[in-house]
């Protein structure tokens, strides 16, 4: 009943909207209006031309008719064109006047002239060179953007790389994300997906960074957003390809450690654009050694695992998709997502008893584990807008298939000959719908109402050898949201909302244990934004957001590779709250980018791993609440108009407070740094080096071991600058990564020291053929983000949720 309510729900809406937005029916046959869309740019730096004049003159008369400035992109758009022959002048001081014969016809009323070349006058080719540039980091309301496509540092890397340089983020040695000290929902394009959900660093290093336009992070969701990633949100805008013809791109990169490949192909003629990607990822397995030691003082007994293992992953993804404008004012698109990974390890380890008064044998064991994570995703989108600027409705809808497998081999070898064996495997199932209406109007161009409605419908089942361990789980979430942004005052801009969400909850756990349960909760949320003189601006924020635990988190599966360190999910957990508060400052001076920030979060019902030492078992339980203060600075600065310097320093507190006693872990604090510097040569030749440092990461129990790590790159422009080859390297000094960590309480000691081989060699290339995009067409995009993504690397079986 709950899923037919919300169906009927989201469909009163959709009726609501034709209500506003006539579809059919008897109104009088008018005649059909379109657009003309062109990109202007420069001859010699092929950049885009900004506040480029354009004059739309019709030729029976000579009169002009429309017209209109470009943007920052180069770009222009002129509605409401009649179709008849025009002739199309563009100017812009410093440039040769340009004309270019334009015609529409009532059968294809739209016309997308795509690239216009403007070639600069004599006078001013020193100055053409150094125009058009946009500033790397863009600071919004409600989010900060780092511009990609501003850095040729890039080229031949991967989104991984990419996010490194992005402000307010850490990376570690595995490309794993945090924000804040907190992990956080990563979309692509607006969109979440499996790929995501099962492990952000693997899929990062298959999305090559020149399809990367811009990264959004947005620490301080609106009530438009589903519940918040832990820290925040990180959406991934791509380069979509507007410009008619095919163009694509091939990005390669080899060397001793990692592998990634990726081509894209993209076609558009007339209204209907496609879109398609595929890459894998391949690490070369490397030895390496662990030390893991287990003391229980109450028993008084000691065990230390020493020895290699070596790990294998690999994996590719892929994506298809279709746009098509039916006309001016109704589009559709559909995308097709689909991936595949593969993480697996073996191991040789002695087992060793450390406590002599002890009559227990030493031993050898050998392991196998694999997991294997695979899903579909597909949505399809129908967009209207109207005559009125930035008015729009949107229906949205998304399908996710996700499968994961996950199985473990465990030997015991003993010196007498005996041998025990620990053997097991589950394969759970991740379905997931959901359906998203969302209506904007503008009063005016200040003030603009967004609101909608959402429905997602979730079952995740998993299956083992052991039918007393299935898991059935179903999680119904419908939900409706209002935000509306207007001007205060003259440089005084707010953005306020409320979101509703009710949450319906059942499942079954093996043949004992069900549980059946729902929730309503308000999330309001609002931001103040005051502009200051000299391109400053001061930001107040504040949200309440709720993180779900995921199937990750849920899954009552005991994976007993390691028999001394078992893990297992908990189906009890409930959903972390928070509420979360922001005070940022912004400037830009000289080309220089300053931004920082203070924040506090309060969050309730703190998801964390807990290990017990008498049943050897890590789980996951809400150990209390948690309060946080921090603080974030990123600079960029031009020491020259080709060398750039930037420093990233993240800082936050940790402390958890019990449920029940009230008992407090103290106050920990949490650190990291990245540092870069990169310039640029005559000839096309770039080079960067970078240095991260991430300071210790106190959990619950304990804390993981600080962590540093450097790399450099030689990059040089190819093929009339279509192409680029490079090296690069990682860690040259030192081999290996030591990294220790440690959980511990008055009864026992969990420490684990791994030396993770880290330091590569490789070479990488790149080349874009076919039409050059300026513009990407951003449209709405379901997002699923209410779910506490699992940590990589981990023993979940289903595929996580993300997204708006």
């Amino acid at each position: 009943m709950k899923r037919i309510l919300l169906l009927f729900i989201v469909l009163g809406m959709v009726s609501s909207a034709k209500a506003q937005f006539p579809m059919g029916g008897g109104a009088a046959r008018v005649t059909v209006t379109g657009r003309i869309t062109a990109v202007i740019i420069d001859s010699l730096t092929q950049k885009p031309v900004d506040y480029a004049t354009v004059s739309l003159i019709k030729v029976k008369d000579n009169k002009s008719v429309n017209g209109g400035l470009t943007d920052d992109k180069g770009k222009i758009v002129m509605q409401n064109v009649a179709p008849d022959e025009y002739k199309l002048s563009i100017g812009f001081m410093g440039y040769k006047t340009k004309s270019v014969m334009v015609k529409t016809t009532p059968e294809r009323p739209d016309n997308n002239i795509g690239t216009i070349i403007l070639a600069p006058t004599a006078s001013n080719l020193k100055e053409v060179e150094i125009s058009g540039q946009k500033a790397m980091v863009e600071n919004k309301i409600d989010r900060m953007v780092y511009n990609a496509d501003q850095d040729v540092t890039l080229a031949g890397g991967t989104a991984g790389d990419v996010m490194r340089k992005v402000p307010l983020l850490s990376v570690d040695i595995e490309g794993n994300v945090t924000l804040r000290g907190s992990a956080v929902r990563v979309l692509i394009n607006g969109k979440p997906s499996g790929t995501m959900a099962n492990s952000v660093a693997d899929a990062l290093k298959m999305i090559p960074a020149e399809e990367i336009k811009t990264v959004e992070v947005i620490t301080s969701p609106s009530a438009k957003y589903d519940a918040e990633g832990t820290g925040g949100i990180i959406n991934i805008i791509t380069k979509k390809k507007t410009a008619q013809g095919v163009s694509g791109s091939v990005n390669t990169s080899v060397g001793t450690r990692q592998n990634n490949g990726n081509v894209s192909l993209n076609a558009k003629k007339g209204r209907l654009g496609f879109t398609s990607n595929i890459g894998t990822q391949y690490a070369i397995p490397q030895d390496t050694r662990v030390e893991i030691l287990n003391q229980n003082y109450v028993t008084n007994r000691g065990v230390l695992q020493q020895g290699t293992t070596k790990a294998n992953r690999w994996g590719y993804n892929g994506s298809a998709g279709l746009d098509y404008d039916i006309n001016n004012y109704n589009s559709l698109s559909t995308n097709v997502k689909f991936n595949r990974f593969e993480n697996g390890s073996e191991g040789s380890l002695d087992v060793l008893n450390i406590n002599p008064a002890a009559d227990v044998a030493n031993f050898s064991r050998f392991t196998d584990n694999a997991m294997v994570f695979k899903n579909v995703d597909w949505s399809a989108d129908y967009r209207r807008t109207s005559k009125k600027e930035g008015e729009e409705f949107a229906l949205m809808g998304q399908a996710s298939f996700g499968q994961n497998v996950n199985e473990f081999n465990t030997v015991d070898q003993y010196a007498n000959g005996f041998t025990n064996r620990i053997n097991g495997d589950n394969t759970g199932k991740n379905n997931e719908y959901t359906v998203q209406a969302d209506y904007t109007y503008p009063f005016s161009k200040v003030t603009v109402l967004e609101t909608g409605m959402k429905g997602i419908f979730r079952n995740i089942q998993s299956k083992y050898q052991d039918s007393d361990q299935d898991f059935d789980y179903d999680q119904n979430v419908g939900a409706v949201y209002g935000v509306i942004s207007f001007k205060l005052a003259k440089k005084t801009t707010v953005k306020g909302g409320l979101r509703a969400e009710y949450t319906k909850i059942g499942g079954q756990s093996g043949t004992e244990l069900n549980f059946d349960n729902d929730y309503f909760n308000l999330f309001p949320s609002m931001i103040l934004s005051q502009t200051l003189k000299g391109a400053s601006t001061l930001k107040l924020s504040y949200n309440k957001r709720m993180s779900r635990p995921s199937l990750f988190y849920l899954n009552p599966f005991q994976n007993q590779n390691d028999p001394e360190n078992i893990t297992q999910g908990n189906p009890n957990l409930s959903p972390e709250l928070s509420d979360n508060i922001e005070l940022g400052y912004s400037t830009y001076i000289k080309g220089s980018v300053i931004n920082a920030s203070v924040f506090y979060r309060n969050t309730q019902d703190v998801i964390e791993s807990v290990f017990d030492p008498t049943q050897k078992l890590t789980s996951y339980y809400n150990v209390g609440t948690r309060k946080s203060y921090g603080a974030n600075a990123f600079a960029s600065y031009n020491i020259k108009p080709k060398w750039t310097v930037m420093g990233n320093f993240n800082l936050n507190t940790y402390e958890v407070a019990g449920p029940v006693s009230g008992e407090s872990t103290g106050v920990k604090l949490n650190y990291s740094t990245f540092l870069r510097s990169a310039i640029s040569f005559k000839g096309g030749w770039n080079t960067e080096i970078f240095g991260v440092h991430n300071g210790p990461r106190y959990t619950f129990q304990g804390k993981s071991g600080a962590m540093q790590f450097y790399g450099g790159a030689v990059k040089k422009e190819i093929l009339n600058k279509k192409g680029t080859v490079g090296v690069n390297v990682f860690n040259v000094f030192a081999r290996d990564l030591h990294i220790e960590s440690v959980n511990q309480s008055p009864t026992f000691l969990q420490s684990t020291n791994i030396y993770y081989p880290i330091r590569s060699f490789g070479v990488n290339f790149s080349y874009s053929f076919g039409k050059i995009n300026y513009n990407p067409t951003k449209k709405k995009k379901i997002n699923n983000d209410d779910q506490k993504q699992g940590e990589q690397g981990g023993m979940g079986v289903g595929a996580g949720q993300g997204g708006q």
